[in-house]
């Protein structure tokens, strides 16, 4: 906090000038970058095991299909969400100072998230078996759950990896991060190729292959924050505090979850579904090419939420409400900068970017017809992005949470069962449907961001700090919209 009303609103009035702004325009790109690049790396490893097992055999592309789409949904989206609590935990001890509170936060959540591989793990076992159960084909369900089972080493790893990841990134340590993800990206690719074809192990290669880079991932941050001297100061040791921070962490960790999850599961739903249509073949094709694009271009928006969610945090936690506020807008203006770009990009080359996923004319020229409603799914989605990264840097994924509720689950999803089979519109109508729940996911949000006052949320980040208390039922009196 500024030591006078006088120093306050000198700080105030400076961070408020244009060229505050853009001086904070410059520092979310150059954080928002290589954030976007490290999301970019760890989503290839698994599309890239994916490729390499696909020109095995039409069973072995099928089964793995369904084997990473079952992994994200139902284990790698869980912990990217609890994980993502540690922007507002991590975010704020950091900007105040609190150094061996930031460690202790790590180190919980990489033991609340390691309980949280127990349940999957078990899932994951029994996944093939439950395949079969709801009516899939019998043997693409045992492959596929031969499949999971040999990732679940990843998925231990990926539980250190969350965290060590947002160890990082709220330090902006981006750049150690960056050349360790793509490092491991790269050796990933020759190493899966070995296993796959050279091994014997086939498909399950695959699997072991994504199973050690993400291992790699984890040992290299490792070493780097045992032995870098940037790291020293939050390099604390481990000790009986983190099982005192797991109540706060899991408050905030399990609405991160929520939010996170009911987002991604409504598409994978609407993917799952399109099964069901007449041509299924054809609209299931032409939905995952959309939907894939979709995540790819959304890393973009998602290294400037995470870039946004790490200067909101800090400022807050460092008492700086207006300096917060100005990151904020920030982190949109550049947001709706790079979907103006990419979208009109992605509308240009409408006629051709369908034959990066396949060479049927049928389905590159359905593609086609999609992209407009691709090409407004991106704008949404990046704008929801942003704003969804500014909550998680003020602790409001309980708010985010209900948003995504209410916004995919009674409007999106009905919306778009009831286009697709009751009023025959297909893919493309099931398409409108999950966007209607998208649009209105970020309206909501836009008017959540414009009712927030700043200088609450920084007294009770700071509070919460420095008090040691569990302010969870003042955080949520001063996030009502004021």
């Amino acid at each position: 906090m500024a030591d006078s009303p006088l120093l306050e609103w000198a700080d105030n009035r400076r961070d408020s000038t244009w060229a505050a702004f853009f001086g904070e325009v410059k520092t979310v790109a150059f954080l928002a970058a290589p954030l976007a690049a490290i999301n970019l790396s760890q989503f290839l490893i698994q599309t890239g095991s994916l490729m390499i097992v696909g020109h095995l055999d039409e069973l072995s592309l099928s089964s793995t299909a369904i084997a990473v789409s079952l992994a994200a949904v139902t284990g790698f989206s869980v912990l990217i969400g609890m994980g993502s609590a540690l922007e507002t935990l991590c975010g704020q001890a950091y900007g105040a100072g609190q150094y061996k509170k930031f460690g202790s936060h790590i180190y919980t959540a990489m033991v609340c998230l390691l309980v949280v591989c127990l349940p999957i793990t078990l899932l994951w076992i029994n996944m093939g078996k439950l395949l079969v159960l709801i009516g899939q084909d019998p043997l693409i369900s045992r492959e596929a759950g031969k499949f999971m089972i040999w990732l679940i080493p990843g998925l231990i790893a990926f539980a250190f990896l969350q965290p060590l990841m947002r160890y990082f990134q709220m330090q902006v340590l981006v750049i150690p991060m960056l050349v360790i993800s793509w490092i491991t990206f790269c050796l990933h690719i020759p190493l899966c190729w070995i296993l796959v074809y050279k091994t014997g192990l086939h498909n399950l290669g695959g699997a072991l292959a994504m199973s050690i880079s993400y291992w790699l991932n984890v040992i290299l941050m490792a070493l780097y924050m045992k032995f870098s001297p940037k790291c020293e100061k939050t390099r604390s040791a481990i000790s009986m505090e983190l099982f005192k921070g797991i109540g706060v962490f899991l408050h905030f960790a399990i609405p991160s979850a929520v939010m996170t999850c009911l987002s991604w599961w409504s598409f994978e739903l609407i993917i799952l579904l399109s099964g069901l249509l007449p041509n299924p073949e054809l609209e299931s094709s032409v939905l995952s090419v959309c939907f894939n694009t979709l995540t790819t271009v959304f890393t973009l928006a998602y290294g400037i939420g995470s870039s946004g969610s790490t200067r909101v945090s800090n400022e807050l936690g460092a008492g700086k409400p207006q300096a917060a506020r100005v990151a904020a807008g920030a982190a949109i203006f550049l947001a709706v900068t790079e979907i103006i770009i990419v979208s009109m990009v992605l509308f240009a080359l409408r006629h051709v970017f369908g034959y990066a996923f396949s060479s049927e004319k049928e389905v590159v020229d359905y593609v086609a017809i999609m992209a407009p409603l691709v090409c407004i799914s991106i704008i949404l989605d990046a704008v929801q992005g942003t704003i969804s990264g500014i909550i998680r840097g003020c602790g409001w994924q309980r708010i985010g949470a209900y948003i995504n509720l209410g916004a995919f689950y009674l409007c999106g999803n009905p919306v778009a069962v009831a286009l697709g089979f009751w009023a025959n519109l297909g893919g493309w109508g099931m398409w409108i449907g999950i966007q209607s729940g998208a649009f209105l996911q970020m309206l909501l949000l836009v008017v959540v961001m414009s009712r927030i006052n700043w200088n609450k949320q920084a007294e009770a980040a700071r509070e919460r700090i420095f008090d040691g208390k569990d302010l969870v039922n003042k955080y949520e009196e001063q996030s009502v919209l004021c």
